[in-house]
């Protein structure tokens, strides 16, 4: 570890690692710290199909071809009656290769894309807390670090990338998180082995399910040896409040399920459960002179569309492509290193809305389809993650209305 680097990245999750292996490739000196032992524990194991394009540039699709990560090539959704909506088969939209993505585990996923920022040139430390950014009035010029053998450092650098993910370093320092208020959730999760998959194709499918009062849903993702990834989400105040043990809540939620408990009759819990409380926010600035935030750093939405790893990729890319360009120039303000936000943020709002729209509980995803059939593409595309275009948005021409339409009706059916 060197005293001075043109560029430090505090997180080595995948927003962190993609940001550090495509600034080392462009000869940017580049410090990745990390505060946990790698490889370590996380959640967010789906993966969207849009990912492709990222990997190919990091140079690691190679390794995701030939992982053993379970292919991932549709998604499903069951509805609070129990019905399952016809498979989103990724490669009927787009037969192109681009159109598979994996189920990950992320221990594994994010160290091969660590091990690769290291092979690229960058500076990876593991077993190292960032105890604070230092600034030069409002400019960010280096990090305070705690090391393993417990003692402290100080590193200067042109840019800080924070890549902290929900800890949001900088952004919490500086005042700039702010909760989603009408995205209040809570995440209780465990990991069983032998859940029942569906044959073929769809056997590796994230599996969206309502439960029956649609005040919680469930994820299904497939694992590796025969590992399932399944979680409950709900309000903060319905989900866990005045209730028991996180086991517990399970449970009671999953009779509300039935089509979950049928992939479960003769399935083995291989975890304790775990709890996410309070998981979505956004910052209200993502770049100032010096630094710059991606991935979680930069906010959360919601894990419905398993979103969050393809916007620390794609965050995590542009943001590299801002530094060097103006490392190149010699201008690392906050509009050079924010300059591609905009842009980014447009897509992610349409990510958002789709959220909204699936906890409208007013709302019938099927019924729009059923109405709009010329939309099934356009809605495959927000599922894959093609948002970054003019014309992503157009499905919200018909559906905001449709929304309004069916909270209109809901409230006239209760006066």
């Amino acid at each position: 570890m060197k005293d001075l680097y043109d560029c430090v990245v505090i997180g080595g999750g995948p927003g962190g690692c993609t940001t550090a292996a495509l600034l080392a490739e462009a000869r940017c000196s580049t410090l990745l710290i990390e505060r946990e032992k790698v490889p370590r524990f996380h959640v967010g194991e789906s993966l969207m199909p849009e990912t492709y394009w990222v990997f190919e540039r990091l140079g690691v699709l190679e390794k995701m071809k030939q992982s053993s990560f379970i292919k991932k090539l549709s998604v499903a959704f069951v509805s609070h009656s129990g019905a399952e909506s016809n498979p989103f088969f990724f490669k009927e939209h787009d037969p192109r290769e681009c159109s598979q993505t994996w189920q990950v585990e992320r221990g594994e996923f994010d160290k091969m894309l660590f091990d690769n920022a290291a092979e690229k040139g960058a500076d990876c430390v593991d077993e190292t807390r960032v105890l604070d950014v230092l600034f030069e009035g409002d400019r960010a010029v280096g990090v305070k670090l705690q090391l393993a053998d417990g003692s402290s450092s100080e590193v200067g650098c042109k840019v800080v990338v924070d890549a902290t993910g929900q800890q949001a370093l900088l952004a919490n320092r500086l005042g700039l998180k702010v909760d989603y208020p009408d995205l209040q959730k809570v995440a209780i999760w465990g990991y069983y082995h032998n859940a029942r998959r569906d044959p073929g194709e769809h056997g590796g499918a994230t599996i969206i399910m309502h439960t029956s009062g649609k005040k919680s849903w469930f994820w299904y993702i497939p694992l590796r040896e025969d590992i399932t990834s399944i979680g409950v989400v709900g309000e903060r105040d319905y989900l866990v409040q005045g209730r028991g043990a996180p086991e517990e809540i399970f449970e009671d939620e999953l009779v509300k399920c039935p089509a979950l408990v049928d992939r479960l009759m003769n399935a083995e819990l291989t975890s304790e459960f775990r709890v996410a409380k309070e998981f979505s926010y956004k910052t209200t600035k993502r770049a100032g002179d010096g630094w710059v935030l991606v991935g979680d750093a930069w906010g959360f939405i919601d894990p419905i569309y398993s979103s969050g790893v393809y916007f620390a990729l794609k965050s995590g890319e542009h943001a590299a492509d801002a530094i060097v360009a103006g490392l190149r120039m010699g201008d690392t303000s906050a509009a050079q290193l924010g300059g591609w936000l905009d842009d980014f943020h447009g897509g992610t709002k349409l990510i958002r809305k789709l959220v909204d729209a699936y906890y409208t509980n007013e709302f019938s995803f099927g019924r729009f389809m059923k109405a709009h059939p010329e939309h099934r593409g356009k809605l495959t595309d927000l599922l894959i993650g093609r948002i970054f275009h003019d014309d992503a948005g157009k499905i919200f021409d018909d559906m905001e209305p449709a929304l309004a339409e069916a909270k209109q009706a809901a409230l006239e059916s209760r006066l």
